[in-house]
């Protein structure tokens, strides 16, 4: 009973959104580029400190 209801949950139209694949590649590229920005920006801060 409880999967029948489960299942009725998603096939209601407003849970058959279509999504883009998911990108590993692109999600780490974005992570390794905010840590380097975020790298640089506390450089510059501890240069200008310092």
């Amino acid at each position: 009973e409880d999967q029948r209801r489960v299942d009725e949950y998603l096939r209601a139209p407003q849970h058959q959104v279509e999504r883009r694949p998911f990108r590993p590649w692109l999600l780490l590229v974005l992570v390794v580029a905010v840590t380097i920005g975020l790298g640089l920006i506390s450089r510059l801060l501890s240069g200008l400190v310092l």
